[in-house]
């Protein structure tokens, strides 16, 4: 019995974790930028120099306008005029460049810094335990990889260097308008708590629809993967009406939070623009009445209000970013609540060694709930002697897999013990108790690349001799050998161009190479007609040869030959023996044999 899944419109496709604070995704995000602190340094400096730049080009308007063009044209004046514009001319263009490297220093270090992050998260996904996969939709892991991470890269390409950059014009413009008239700058001073206060409300607005919006974003990659999956049974069920029904249900709910996160968000620009806009009007109306009083000069007129509106323009910028800005945090607590998550802790310091391991397996006593209020395995004794061949029979649900995935350690038990050799299987480093024990499933899983790949990654040191002799063993070679370049063909994915028993081989060949001591088969033949079911079956008794041997059964004739037969209902064993001796009972295993009870 596997642990809970979540199939497409089951339940709890919308259940996402709470994200973490605001504040804290922010720290975590900058401490991934120290990978790259040197570009994240200098791009900076060429932001200043930038800023700098900007400032001093409106400033120098001043003179231009007051000595060149209030005053009149002369020969000598068009000389410094044009003198002047040349400078000018070097300023923009210093401001140019500063502008082009930073951006490219900036792509740098975005794209460095997903690197880390996406390293990290790969990293921490192989050390979750099955627990975590059995109850996350594999879409919604998939789109933290692709729109969660996108998203945070779109937000340090742009919006992390334009924060530094605005913040400096900001700082930079109030000093050059408190230097160019004082009471000016305190009309415009006047309107800041209102820019502020609109823009506080509305990115707490637009960060809450921002968060929601990602969560029904991952739930419908869920559910689109789910289903793509699951497109033949969805075909032979004539599901595709409830199909769509359920997409259209989940499409709607992320428009609906799209629409609102975009509308908060999208908002901020048009009215911090217009706040901009009745400031700007305010400073030249006041400023044009000191002008025609004698209390200001043209020049200065001109470059205050540029000044102007280039201090709203920081805040009007950021507004327009707040977009970007909060689906990347958004992303970013979704990210790092993967990263958060508790990993598999198997190995640990003082674990005993698994030396010359010959394969004898003990449960005393053993209990097991993936949920412990509800316990799928009550009290288990099962012993198996080195090289036996021991066999689980019973109804689906009553915990024959469950025994297997505990074996693994791919959860631990609750109760009683698990002993390989005589020692807890806890006191084994995990990684080296799963290189003893070999597992052929019922569902195969090969991966795009060579035939000979594909079985080598049961034991990735093993020679291209040892994969032959593997693939033998496993009764694959001669159908391998007929394919067009035979151990070098590329696999589609999943196998795709080869047929259900011929990707069954080479996942047995994959189990022969490991060489392990303990062989775990988990309905390797359910899916497979009786011919070929009997072809693979040639393949499993080699590689049951000096084996420990768990096989998990619903055809009982692949198991009349088992040294135990165990008889699971309800999570206990209600018979054991051999096949004999439990037909000789006549019970539970008789009645399933003979066909007078079926394997519900």
């Amino acid at each position: 019995m596997a642990g809970p899944r979540r199939g497409p419109g089951g339940p709890g496709r919308n259940d996402t974790r709470k994200p973490e604070n605001t504040k804290a995704t922010i720290v975590r995000l900058l401490a991934y930028l120290e990978g790259n602190l040197t570009k994240l340094i200098l791009s900076f400096i060429f932001v200043i120099i930038k800023t700098l730049a900007a400032l001093a080009a409106s400033y120098m308007l001043r003179p231009l306008i007051n000595n060149y063009i209030i005053e009149g044209a002369g020969l000598d004046k068009l000389t410094g005029f044009m003198g002047g514009l040349a400078v000018l001319g070097g300023v923009y263009l210093l401001n140019i460049a500063a502008t082009y490297t930073e951006q490219k220093l900036m792509i740098h270090v975005s794209q460095g810094t997903l690197e880390i992050i996406r390293n990290d998260l790969f990293t921490k996904l192989q050390k979750l335990p099955v627990r975590y996969f059995d109850s996350n939709q594999t879409g919604d892991l998939m789109s933290r990889f692709t729109n969660d991470v996108d998203n945070i890269g779109m937000m340090l390409d742009n919006s992390l260097v334009n924060l530094a950059s605005n913040a400096l014009t900001l700082v930079g413009t109030f000093c050059m308008m408190v230097y160019t008239n004082i009471w000016l700058t305190l009309i415009t001073i006047v309107l800041i708590p209102i820019f502020v206060k609109l823009a506080s409300l509305l990115a707490k607005a637009s960060q809450k629809y921002y968060r929601s919006q990602q969560a029904a974003l991952g739930a419908l990659n869920g559910y689109v993967e789910e289903s793509v999956n699951g497109q033949k049974v969805v075909k032979v069920f004539n599901h595709e009406q409830i199909c769509i029904d359920e997409f259209n249900e989940l499409n709607t709910d992320l428009a609906e939070k799209q629409i609102k996160a975009h509308f908060y968000g999208g908002i901020m620009g048009p009215v911090m623009g217009n706040l901009g806009q009745m400031s700007y009007a305010l400073v030249a109306l006041v400023g044009g009445i000191l002008c025609a009083l004698g209390r200001f000069d043209v020049g200065g007129l001109t470059i205050f209000v540029n000044y102007s509106r280039q201090f709203s323009m920081p805040v009007s910028m950021l507004a327009n970013q707040v977009t970007t800005i909060m689906s990347a945090l958004a992303g970013a607590e979704r990210v790092f609540n993967m990263m958060d998550q508790e990993p598999e802790q198997l190995d640990h310091e003082g674990a005993v060694p698994m030396e010359n391991i010959r394969g004898r397996v003990v449960l005393e006593d053993v209990s097991f709930g993936y949920n412990p209020d509800v316990p799928v395995l009550k009290h288990i004794n099962v012993q198996v002697e080195p090289g036996q061949k021991v066999a689980f029979v019973g109804s689906t649900g009553a915990g024959k897999t469950t025994v297997t995935n505990l074996l693994n350690r791919f959860y631990d038990i609750n109760e009683g013990t698990i002993t390989i050799d005589g020692v807890n299987i806890k006191d084994y480093n995990g990684t080296e108790l799963r290189q003893h024990i070999a597992m052929v499933l019922q569902d195969t899983h090969l991966f795009v690349g060579t035939v000979k790949d594909n079985i080598r990654f049961g034991r990735l040191d093993a020679t291209d001799e040892e994969i032959v002799q593997a693939a033998k063993t496993a009764s694959a070679h001669s159908f391998i050998m007929r394919l067009d370049k035979g151990y070098d063909t590329v696999l589609e994915e999943d196998g795709g161009n080869l047929s259900q028993g011929q990707r069954q081989l080479l996942n047995i060949a994959r189990a022969a190479i490991s060489k392990a001591p303990i062989l775990v088969l988990d309905e390797a033949t359910s899916s497979v007609d009786t011919r070929t079911e009997r072809h693979i079956e040639h393949g499993m008794d080699r590689l049951m040869k000096n084996r420990t041997t768990f096989v998990i059964a619903h055809r009982l004739s692949t198991v009349r030959n088992a040294d135990q037969i165990m008889v699971l209902e309800h999570g206990e064993i209600i018979e054991r023996g051999t096949h004999e001796e439990l037909l000789e009972m006549k019970g539970r295993y008789y009645e399933l044999y003979t066909g007078k009870a079926e394997l519900d």
